[in-house]
């Protein structure tokens, strides 16, 4: 994908991920020297480090028996705590909100029938979004006939697969037996490198943010007291804004992952004063994700906070010809400053599973693909 709005042919892939060895071990190390509730305080999780056919990967691992757990290593939470969560966005359209509520509701037997809590995941950052390095079908046999051998009864997992990023890897992954449950729509801005016409919207971000009275803060000028601040801007978009149900990263998380080199952070303050817009930046290979963002939610909309640090996230992609992956949410925004619509699946392979999990797995598949997706697309959920 060279420009903005247009999709790569099925089956091309450029490899994009390159999950630096250096920065998985950084990672992994992090999260086993401190306590993982210490870091993102709604998560319960075992970190390693995997290494499969000359690629490196950070691993989870989670039991059934910690859910309910953070929706990033626990699929019943994703599936039907974070579902019924987003039914607020039906509040104008009642009878539709609870005819999905019913919908999430009987379909929960089935999401724990299936044991997906109990799972090893490969190339989970532990970010909402955690974009996949190419994978061919004969580094994916050997990956899960590894896994298969050491965790014999957890599903294996692979998240924020997506058909714009990774058709291949899909088509490698469906072809080795991994099944593809559809998960949420997510936005790609590709590279903009060769400096194609800016949206109206990107245009009109920009002067603010050249006019804002706000200082820009670079990556190198965040403070102790920055860090806390930054943690208290997530915490009012992300969890209150939001719903409590996103992954609770804390200061300490914020502070560790800058000082270890893992995310750059960007953002905005008053004159001398306190942050009240931030953003961490997480740059991996030729992709670009957006895993913190926060902003002072008690100012005025009309401060445009939101806009610029979503307009600095573009401006980081461009100026290094990266392939931006927003993540989902705030589809309208997105897709009015030349975001794309893709629909992002979690691949699960349970083929070494019991006849009654692999079942209720293969269910859930059809049951996301005929009235998920539509839902997905229909609603920009």
């Amino acid at each position: 994908m060279s420009r903005a709005g247009v999709i790569e042919r099925p089956m091309q892939q450029a490899d994009r991920v390159e999950n630096n060895p250096a920065k998985v071990e950084a990672f992994v190390r992090l999260f086993n020297e401190i306590p993982v509730g210490d870091l993102i305080a709604n998560l319960t999780t075992g970190v390693e480090t995997f290494e499969v056919a000359g690629r490196t990967f950070p691993l989870t691992l989670n039991s059934a028996n910690e859910a309910p757990n953070c929706y990033i290593c626990c699929p019943s939470s994703a599936y039907i705590d974070y579902a019924i969560d987003e039914t607020h966005n039906f509040a104008g359209h009642p009878l539709l909100r609870r005819a999905l509520q019913v919908l999430i509701g009987a379909c929960a037997p089935l999401v724990r029938a299936s044991g997906l809590d109990h799972q090893v995941q490969v190339n989970n950052w532990l970010y909402s979004t955690n974009p996949v390095p190419l994978l061919d079908r004969q580094t994916i046999a050997v990956l899960h006939s590894a896994l298969v051998a050491r965790f014999p009864d957890r599903a294996i997992v692979i998240r924020s697969l997506n058909e714009i990023a990774d058709p291949a890897t899909i088509a490698a992954l469906k072809a080795e037996g991994f099944r593809m449950l559809a998960a949420r729509q997510i936005y790609i801005f590709a590279d903009r490198s060769a400096a194609p016409a800016m949206t109206k919207n990107m245009k009109y971000d920009r002067k603010r943010l050249a006019a804002t009275p706000f200082e820009r803060v670079g990556d190198a000028d965040f403070t102790e007291a920055d860090y806390a601040r930054a943690e208290q801007l997530y915490n009012m978009l992300y969890l209150e804004k939001y719903t409590p149900l996103n992954p609770h990263y804390t200061v300490r998380y914020i502070a560790e992952m800058h000082r270890r080199g893992i995310i750059s952070l960007a953002g905005l303050r008053r004159p001398g004063g306190e942050l009240v817009a931030v953003t961490g930046l997480f740059e991996n290979g030729g992709t670009l994700t957006q895993p913190i963002v926060g902003y002072d939610t008690s100012l005025p909309l009309s401060e445009g906070l939101y806009r610029m640090v979503m307009a600095m996230g573009q401006d980081h992609a461009t100026a290094r010809g990266l392939f931006f992956n927003m993540s989902a949410g705030a589809a309208g925004f997105k897709r009015l400053r030349g975001a794309v619509a893709a629909i992002e699946y979690i691949a699960v392979f349970a083929g070494h599973l019991p006849r009654r999990r692999r079942l209720a797995i293969r269910i859930m598949e059809s049951v996301l693909a005929l009235v998920g997706i539509p839902l997905l697309r229909r609603f920009e959920l």
